[in-house]
Order: C-alpha cells, then structure tokens, then sequence
C-alpha cells in the first residue's frame, strides 16, 4: 500500500489502483468519476484491489465495496465511509478521519453524500449515485438545446 500512496502523492493523482495481477494504474478526475468509470469498463481491475484514494466519503466507499476492493487507503476519509467498509470486511486505512467530506469552496457538507445519504447499504449508494448522474445527463441535455 505504501507504493500506491507514493504514486497518489507524487503523481498528484486522485486514485491508484493496483488490481489483483499486480498492474497499478493511476486517476485524475474529480469525485467518483473514475471508480464509476471502472464498475461500468473494467469491473475486474476493482475486484480484490489495493485501492489509494485522496478522498473516501461514503459515495466512493459504496462503489468500492460495489466494485469488491480488497483493501482501502484515504489521505481523508469520512465516517461515514466505515459501516460500508465493515460491512464488507474491506479494511481500511486513512491520515485522517472526519465526520463528513467538506467541498473546499466552503463548509457544506459533499454534494454526493447529501445524496446517498440515507443509503444503508452499498448497493443502495451506487443505485441513488445512478440515479442522480442519470438525472443531471438529461438536466444537461435539456438545458443544452435551449
């Protein structure tokens, strides 16, 4: 694990995942676009993986946990983010521990756990996350043509 978060830190990436065959593959986008990406493109290189994230609220912890990872590292993790995990028997490790994901434009608490917020299970999480991404594509699309 110490080798993925050399490669999150040095790279200034926002996930590296090492999959089951040893191949490590690093990720720059915001939220939880790339685990979303893996789960709909290449489920295996989830599945029993080493996993190094900047971020872990609960939004990304129950796509993890969707995804089967093995093990999971967060330079910040929510709370909110350890019921999934325990659930699942995935340990975890992190820097630092809170008690919700703050955006860094202010205090509020993530949007994505807002929204998954009263998910109790991982599978509940990644269908409200679906839901939401599936809603702001037609937003998108709608407000586009006008």
């Amino acid at each position: 694990m110490n080798a993925l978060k050399d490669i999150l830190h040095s790279q200034n990436c926002s996930l590296v995942v090492r999959s089951q065959d040893g191949e490590v593959t690093a990720y720059n986008k915001k939220g939880v676009r790339d685990l979303v990406w893996l789960l709909d493109n290449e489920p295996e290189r989830l599945r029993g993986a080493m996993v190094a994230d900047k971020v872990v609220g609960k939004a990304a912890a129950g796509l993890m946990v969707q995804g089967g990872v093995g093990e999971v590292y967060a330079d910040v993790m929510s709370r909110l983010a350890l019921p999934l995990f325990d659930q699942a028997n995935i340990p975890y490790t992190f820097g630092e521990l809170v008690e919700r994901i703050v955006i860094p434009e202010g205090d509020d608490r993530c949007p994505l756990e807002k929204i998954v917020s009263e998910a109790t299970t991982a599978q509940e999480v990644e269908t409200m996350l679906r839901q939401h991404f599936a809603e702001m594509q037609i937003l998108r699309a709608k407000t586009s043509k006008e």
